[in-house]
């Protein structure tokens, strides 16, 4: 299909406050890359950006966040990813619009996954946001900001300009969407509806968002996709980290907690990948998530939800997999005899186990080979109806939604984590695994098209999905995408507990040594 391009003269060229951006314009849809939002001397608060003389190039993604670890390239296939030159000049946000107009378009705000040390704006291929710019008719803007020790770590204790270093990485958030608010109509957008969306590491950062009085107003809307978790995986740090840090600078031969803020990255990143677990064990706090204070009110499912943003519509969502669908599963299981599926579950959870649990699993997914009882996700899903249950209960409205399409990898497999996101950026066509005809481009428009509804909305209904009601505290309402949309309720409640006591100890044992990316 032939794309028009357009780049020089009045294409994709905005003037800011800050100075004039120029991007690009790509079958209709203009593109800016790596503007930069802010800025931020290590572990302070994050600033605005310094304007610029003349045109500021934004044809090329701007650097991404340093790493921790260098990661090693697998899964490709599964969740195709883009690297980028690092560094810690990493603020910057990119924006793809169909029309820099007048036309106050939805602003969809996509804040990426990886946990809070890991991940990109760009490291998942189907990230592009040119796509839902271009079919949705509206306004996306993708964003970096400062992970790991750069963004997560507590130095409060050393002087008062560290207050708030703990969640250094969500403050740059709240700038960007202030920088949002402050921009994006000259992008066509509307910063009066505001929808952030983001899976994983990101959906653990918009729940910190809502607890975060300094965002307050500058979004309306929220997806929130595999991001809730239990909170001994994304709960709030506790425990002073100073003793970490102390070793830290020891480690680096440095007597001041200023000359911390100048050592190499990689010097800092090797000093606390080296000291961490060593702290750990001994009971000290090592950081790596935000810190309940009074800029951020703490988890939700600790603390109770914030009254000022119980008003905000949110959809939540889980993928039947989810990390198990990284792991070593024979998949040839799923399409062998009853027998020998039954056979193999006894063998890897016990026949005690398997005899209570496999007629929980049939019931609750009649459609699904018993094998796939081994990969079922309990990890996210458990906490996301609590979540959702207590949210209603306050009086939220959140709807409940649940990816369970397989796909066709080694003659099909079931949702990994990060599946869904091809579907919701309506970028199946960029990645491989996800091409079934007659199938995806179905399921594409009907998550794509609800996505769009609850952006203009705040209400995913619409289309030929069925009726749609958001969650109550005694109902959840499951849309489950399939190859046929179906609404459920409490179908798995029973299973999920008793699949976390049942499947838990085989699914460890086959993560043992295994590097899950993500």
């Amino acid at each position: 299909m032939e794309q028009t391009f357009r780049h020089g003269g009045d294409a994709a060229r905005v003037e800011l406050s800050e100075g004039v951006v120029r991007g690009f314009e790509l079958d209709g849809i203009s593109i800016f890359k790596g503007i930069p939002y802010g800025k931020a001397k290590r572990f302070h608060q994050p600033e605005k950006a310094d304007p610029w003389s003349g045109e500021y190039d934004a044809t090329s993604y701007g650097y991404v966040c340093p790493l921790l670890r260098v990661d090693r390239p697998r899964g490709e296939l599964l969740v195709p990813h883009r690297m980028w030159p690092m560094d810690e000049d990493c603020l910057n946000l990119n924006i793809w619009t169909p029309g820099l107009d007048d036309r106050k378009r939805p602003v969809l705000f996509w804040i990426h996954g990886g946990g809070y040390f890991g991940g990109s704006s760009i490291e998942q291929v189907a990230y592009d946001g040119q796509a839902m710019a271009k079919y949705g008719d509206v306004v996306v803007v993708s964003v970096n900001h400062r992970l790991n020790v750069l963004g997560y770590l507590d130095v409060s204790s050393f002087g008062p300009e560290y207050k708030n270093s703990a969640n250094a990485g969500n403050a740059d958030l709240v700038l960007a969407l202030m920088w949002v608010r402050d921009h994006i109509e000259a992008f066509g957008g509307d910063p009066g509806n505001v929808t952030l969306f983001g899976q994983s590491g990101g959906g653990m950062k918009i729940t910190n968002l809502l607890q975060t009085p300094a965002a307050d107003g500058l979004y309306h809307k929220v997806l929130n996709m595999s991001g809730i978790f239990p909170r001994e995986v994304s709960g709030d740090s506790k425990g002073s980290q100073r003793e970490l840090v102390l070793a830290m600078m020891k480690r680096l031969k440095i007597r001041k907690i200023r000359d911390l803020e100048t050592v190499p990255y990689a010097s800092l990143a090797a000093a606390y990948n080296a000291l961490s677990p060593l702290a750990a064990r001994m009971g000290h706090g090592i950081g790596g998530t935000p810190e309940k204070n009074d800029w951020y009110l703490g988890d939700p499912m600790e603390n109770g939800f914030r009254k000022e943003t119980i008003g905000i519509p949110m959809i939540v969502t889980s993928v039947f997999a989810e990390f198990s669908g990284f792991m070593p599963f024979d998949n040839a299981l799923r399409t062998a005899p009853e027998k020998e599926q039954k056979e193999a579950v006894e063998k890897a959870i016990g026949k005690e186990n398997a005899e209570k649990l496999l007629p929980l699993f049939q019931e609750a997914y009649p459609g699904r080979p018993l094998a796939d009882v081994l990969t079922l996700d309990y990890t996210v899903r458990q906490p996301l109806l609590s979540y959702a249950a207590e949210r209603a209960a306050q009086g939220g409205k959140v709807w409940t939604a649940l990816f369970n399409l397989d796909q066709p990898v080694d003659g099909g497999k079931a949702p990994w984590h990060c599946a869904d996101i091809p579907y919701v950026f309506h970028n199946t066509h960029l990645v491989p695994s996800t091409q079934m005809p007659g199938v995806t481009e179905k399921v594409e428009g009907q998550i794509f098209g609800a996505l769009m509804n609850f952006a203009r909305h705040g209400d995913p209904n619409g289309g030929d999905l069925p009726r749609w009601d958001p969650a109550e505290s005694t109902k959840d309402n499951t849309m489950v995408f399939g190859k046929e949309p179906e609404v459920r309720d409490s179908f798995d409640r029973e299973l999920l507990p008793m699949a976390r006591t049942a499947v838990a100890p085989y699914a460890a044992r086959l993560a043992e040594g295994m590097q899950i990316q993500h």
